[in-house]
């Protein structure tokens, strides 16, 4: 991990700054439930509980545009949500945060994907999803790109958050990079596994370990199988860089011109991973449209990891604390 001055640092922010980012991506509401067990069930072995106290909370691609708002952007998601209790629940929460909702289409057919977790006495019991995977239609998909078209020339980027929920389908994949290529824009990618190797020719592909093991079918050990699994990836993908997350040992940067650096994380207490992935590429987008290199975007990147992770429960980057920290690790206070 590099040093960044603080006049560095000052920099990258003020030009981040209510920069138009496009998030696309599969959207989800997560509803927490909490309550107290109370006793065992006569009906099976399961326990009763009490619910005290529900919570709606942004999940999937819209927990990124969270972020990128917390960062100080202006964030346009372009995604999906049902004509239904939970959709309309989503697009009233965007207008409370101030977050635009026009990129987002409502299709009665498909329900909005919902991940309700169920805690009792403090410890998570249960999690049910509501959500349909199946691929969106062509005419759907055109929809889509019809969002893109209309506001790429005012976005400074396109983050891409794939959950394997059926909406990033690789026709449209190829259609939104190429668009971005032609007009000079970055792309920066969250994927999954279905569509692992769609993301051709983007400025920066985020994977995590599991995540690379199963597509490249390896078992990644050391930080040799690291590298060598880095330069099959930017091999194939043709990106500007790999990101490789870690978990507790961090993250590894392949950047095209060869070069590898390996960054420890900056957690001191990890309270919560959770959301922990989609605080990274938030702000490896937020700080590459602020005209950071790779190495400078990955490091405060990794700051941001570190602040959430000793939060519990899914919560977007704090700016302030985030650039506080950065100036901390550098005794430049």
């Amino acid at each position: 991990m590099i040093r960044i001055k603080k006049e560095r640092l000052s920099e990258i922010f003020n030009e981040a700054q209510q920069k138009r980012v496009i998030v696309f991506g599969d959207l989800m509401v997560d509803e927490y439930l909490w309550g107290n067990v109370t006793r065992i069930s006569p009906e099976a072995p399961v326990p009763i509980i009490n619910i005290s106290s529900a919570q709606l909370r942004f999940g999937g691609a819209a927990n990124v545009a969270f972020n990128l708002s917390s960062l100080g952007q202006i964030p346009l998601l372009v995604g999906l949500v049902g004509d239904d209790r939970m959709g309309n629940h989503f697009l009233e929460m965007l207008r409370k945060q101030g977050l635009p909702t026009d990129g987002i289409l409502v299709l009665p057919e498909r329900p909005t994907t919902v991940k309700t977790r169920i805690i009792g006495n403090n410890q998570h019991i249960a999690r049910v999803d509501q959500e349909t995977i199946d691929a969106v239609s062509t005419e759907i998909q055109e929809k889509l790109f019809e969002i893109f078209v209309k506001n790429a020339d005012s976005t400074s980027a396109i983050l891409i958050q794939d959950y394997n929920k059926g909406v990033v389908v690789p026709p449209l994949v190829s259609h939104i990079i190429d668009l971005a290529i032609r007009q000079g824009k970055i792309v920066t990618v969250d994927p999954k596994f279905e569509n692992f190797f769609e993301f051709k020719n983007s400025t920066l592909f985020k994977p995590n370990t599991k995540e690379v093991e199963e597509a490249l079918a390896i078992r990644i050990r050391d930080d040799n199988d690291i590298i060598s699994a880095g330069k099959k990836l930017l091999s194939r993908l043709n990106c500007q860089a790999i990101l490789i997350t870690r978990g507790s040992k961090g993250m590894a940067l392949l950047e095209n011109s060869g070069e590898f650096t390996f960054v420890e994380t900056r957690a001191r207490t990890v309270a919560d991973v959770s959301g922990a992935g989609d605080t990274v590429i938030a702000t490896l987008t937020f700080a590459l449209t602020g005209g950071a290199n790779m190495k400078e975007a990955v490091t405060l990147s990794n700051f941001a990891a570190g602040q959430v992770c000793e939060e519990v429960g899914v919560v977007p980057v704090n700016r302030e604390k985030l650039k506080l920290s950065v100036l901390k690790s550098r005794k430049d206070l």
